[in-house]
This record gives C-alpha cells, sequence and structure tokens, in this order.
C-alpha cells in the first residue's frame, strides 16, 4: 500500500511539472476570480428571502443573468483579439466588483433587474479573455494539462466561495456582495501587478494577422459544427447538477447532506485525478477521442440513473464516478480543440465562441430539463439525455474524420 501511494503521489507532482509560471498565475487568479462567485447561487434566496419578492421575479433575474453572460462572452472575446486578454480581465474584474458592491446598495428591483445583466456581463466578458491567455502562455506541449489546471482552479474557486457564501449569506446578505465584489477587484489587481505586459502581441507577423483577418469563428465551419455539438453537450451536462439533485430528492428520497456529499464527490475526483490523468493521456491520441470516449461515459451516468434493484445512494455514487471520468476525458481536450483552430489574431473570438456555448447552455438546459421532467417524468429525460449525447458522440466522431 505505501509502494502505491508513493507512485500515485510521484505521479501527480509530476503532472503540475514543466507548467510555465503564467499558467500557475492565470489558475490562481481564476480560483479566486471563481471564489467571488459566492453570490451568484445565493441570488434567488437574496430575492425571496431578503428583498421578499415573489419565486417569478427571482426566475427572472436568474433568466437576465445568463442573458448578460450571452453578451459578455460574446464581447470579452472581440475585446481580447483587439485590446488584448490582459486588458479585459484586468478591466472586467475591477468594474464586475464595483457593481457587485452596489448591487448590495439597491432595493429597487428595476434597477436591480439592469444591473444583473450588467454583472453578469463583465464576470462572462473575464471567461474568454482567461481562456485566450491559457493558450498564449502555455508551456510547448502542456496546453491540455494547463487547461486542466486552470479547471481545477475553477472548481476549487466555486466549491469554495459556495461554502463561505453560505455562511455568510447566513448572517448578512448584502455583506455576501460587498465580499464578492471585493474579491473580484482583488483578481483584477494580482493581473495588473504579477501577469506582465504581453509580449505576444509584438511577436504577432503580418502574415498571422493577415489570416486572423479572414480565419473568424463564424467563417470557420469545422469549428460551428464543433460548437453546436459542444453546446447539446454543455446542455445535456447541466442538468447533472440541476435536475438530478431534485431527482434525488424526490424520487430517490436522499437527504440534502448525502446529496450534497454526491455533488461534491465531482470535484474532489477532478481535483485528485484529472491532472493526472491528463499527464498520461496527452498528445498519445487525437482531441476528439478523448472527447468522443467522455461523451459516452456521461451518456452512461444518465444511463445508470434508470436502473432498478439497487441501493439508491449507490447508484447515486456510481452515475457521478462515470459523469465525473467522463467529464475528465471531454471538456480538457475541447478546450485544447478550440484553441487548436486559432493563431494570436482571432483566438478571443474563438474563445468567446466556446465560453458563449456554456452561457446558451445554461440558460436552456436547466428550463427545459425541469419541463420535460415535470411533463413526460425523470425516466423519459434521461432516457432523451442518453439518445442526444449518443448522437452526440457519433457527431464527434464525424467531425474528428474531416
Amino acid at each position: 500500500m505505501p509502494g502505491i501511494i508513493n507512485q500515485f503521489s510521484l505521479a501527480y507532482k509530476n503532472s503540475f511539472t514543466g507548467l510555465s509560471r503564467e499558467t500557475w498565475l492565470l489558475s490562481m487568479v481564476m480560483l479566486i476570480n471563481r471564489s467571488s462567485s459566492m453570490a451568484v447561487p445565493f441570488m434567488s434566496l437574496y430575492m425571496t428571502q431578503y428583498l421578499h419578492r415573489p419565486p417569478s421575479d427571482a426566475g427572472l433575474i436568474i433568466t437576465l443573468f445568463g442573458i448578460g453572460s450571452i453578451l459578455g462572452a460574446t464581447t470579452g472575446g472581440k475585446l481580447t483579439d483587439v485590446v488584448g486578454f490582459r486588458t479585459v480581465q484586468i478591466v472586467s474584474s475591477v468594474i464586475g466588483g464595483v457593481f457587485f458592491i452596489f448591487f448590495s446598495t439597491l432595493t429597487n428591483f428595476h434597477f436591480l433587474c439592469i444591473l444583473t445583466i450588467v454583472i453578469s456581463f463583465f464576470s462572462e466578458a473575464f471567461r474568454p479573455a482567461n481562456f485566450a491567455a491559457i493558450a498564449t502562455y502555455a508551456a510547448p506541449g502542456t496546453q491540455t494539462r494547463s487547461y486542466s489546471l486552470n479547471r481545477l482552479a475553477t472548481n476549487l474557486g466555486w466549491a469554495f466561495g459556495s461554502s463561505v457564501g453560505g455562511i455568510v449569506a447566513s448572517f448578512n446578505y448584502q455583506l455576501l456582495f460587498v465580499i464578492d465584489g471585493s474579491v473580484s477587484i482583488l483578481a483584477g489587481a494580482l493581473i495588473l501587478f504579477l501577469l506582465p505586459a504581453l509580449k505576444v502581441h509584438a511577436g504577432v507577423t503580418m502574415e498571422d494577422r493577415a489570416d486572423a483577418a479572414v480565419v473568424k469563428p463564424w467563417k470557420d465551419f469545422l469549428f460551428i459544427k464543433f460548437l453546436l455539438l459542444t453546446t447539446l453537450l454543455t446542455t445535456c451536462f447541466f442538468l447533472m447538477f440541476r435536475v438530478v439533485p431534485l431527482f434525488y430528492k424526490e424520487e430517490w428520497h436522499l437527504d440534502e447532506m448525502v446529496i450534497g456529499i454526491i455533488l461534491g464527490m465531482n470535484g474532489v475526483i477532478i481535483a485528485l485525478f484529472e491532472m493526472v490523468m491528463i499527464s498520461k493521456i496527452e498528445n498519445k491520441r487525437s482531441p476528439v477521442f478523448y472527447i468522443m470516449t467522455g461523451v459516452l461515459l456521461i451518456a452512461s451516468s444518465y444511463l445508470i440513473l434508470m436502473l432498478p434493484g439497487l441501493i439508491s445512494v449507490i447508484l447515486a455514487v456510481l452515475s457521478m464516478m462515470m459523469f465525473t471520468v467522463g467529464e475528465m476525458f471531454a471538456l480538457p481536450f475541447i478546450n485544447t480543440f478550440v484553441m487548436s483552430r486559432t493563431n494570436s489574431g482571432n483566438r478571443g473570438q474563438y474563445a468567446a465562441g466556446y465560453t458563449l456555448s456554456w452561457s446558451v447552455a445554461q440558460v436552456i438546459g436547466p428550463a427545459s430539463g425541469f419541463y420535460l421532467a415535470e411533463h413526460f417524468g425523470y425516466n423519459w429525460l434521461w432516457c432523451l439525455l442518453v439518445l442526444l449525447l449518443a448522437a452526440c458522440a457519433y457527431g464527434f466522431r464525424l467531425l474528428g474524420a474531416d
């Protein structure tokens, strides 16, 4: 047993070696930036419990947050190619943080609606800029691992922010938004003072700029097909964290603590194993092969939810484990594929296209999932998701043959 532990420790350590200083810094900033998302999970509770608005108003706020995310992803990507990802990350973090603090002082619902769009706009504008920065700063041969480190930071930041947010919200909802905004401003300050002003733009050749003027994401038909498949995947992906917890409660009668532990397994498994796994398989097969494998594993996780005859908590754990392994295969290599289509002049727009697919999925996925579950039942929803993901995997396979 000690030998196995030592081997795993060595593999874990080696999986982090060779990454650039800037990659570590960007992931640290993402950790802080996602930690500042502590207020977002409690938006609906803030509207209903603190401001005493009806649930329909809380639903509108969540929808507006999604709309602002779509606008922010699109604009942030374009600005990344125009003014650079360093500037976009700094400005979006600082301005978004200031508006979050301002949000805590308002009670007028119409102003809150407007401010929700503004906040989500700047929050999401950060992501394509950070995404493009990682591609630029990644050391040769480490791009997928660099994205995995960033995903690790995102997961840890979200978990930490949600936990701290729950504690703060139990005392003072307004303080929650003040802390959230302050941490976001801190993330911008760290980039300003620690991330060097980029030398990459100085190295962009006239040939690169000429290519960038022609190769736009919406003119790259392979990328458009890839983006449509990714949007389908992420739409199905989000239901594991939106609809499935309600299924656990209503159909399998699991209590909240057990549900929380099962959902938390996702982040723990990713933190422990993703970097090691990526370091072992990176550059061994094409990104599309690993993406297709991941999609099929995610489909299997929903298939498990339809199995009868076993203890429900065991099925829930097996489903989450299958889902998480599928996620570890698919998402890092989706990042790699996206950036493989870019050059120095259009990287931000490609990153925006990918980020946009997540924003769209967040808007349409949960709403459609809850509707289908309510009107047709959970098993019909799981069956539909399995079929959609199988079709998605086949689509990625055809894409790899292009």
